[in-house]
């Protein structure tokens, strides 16, 4: 079972409202807050490509990039003991720790 779905490289996460008897999602790594909901998979997948589709006509509207830049670093908060372990792996294999950890998320990311 997944919790998100993906339209025009677009991610959706989706929920469950039990009270509300409705799904409900948000697209994610965008600037912008963007929900869709519906009460059958059906009318939740057709509510989320609509979301795609009107988010991307009005950034194409207002003159501006759709997607959420990425400066490419961010901060990863891990146990000490994980962070020593990786500091001598690096050290092993004459990386740096960035390059370690780069390595890592593209051994996981790269289908």
């Amino acid at each position: 079972m997944s919790d998100s779905m993906s339209y025009k490289g677009y991610i959706g996460t989706v929920r469950y409202s039990e009270e509300d008897e409705v799904f409900y999602g948000k697209i994610e790594a965008i600037n912008d807050l963007i929900m869709f909901e519906g009460k059958s998979v059906k009318e939740l997948k057709k509510a989320f490509h609509e979301a795609v589709d009107d988010y991307l006509e009005t950034c194409k509207d207002m003159g501006r990039e759709p997607q959420k830049t990425f400066k490419g670093s961010f901060n990863v908060r891990i146990p000490s003991e994980l962070h020593r372990k990786a500091a001598e792996k690096a050290t092993i294999m004459g990386l740096s720790l960035n390059q370690l950890v780069q390595k890592a998320l593209e051994e996981k990311v790269t289908v």
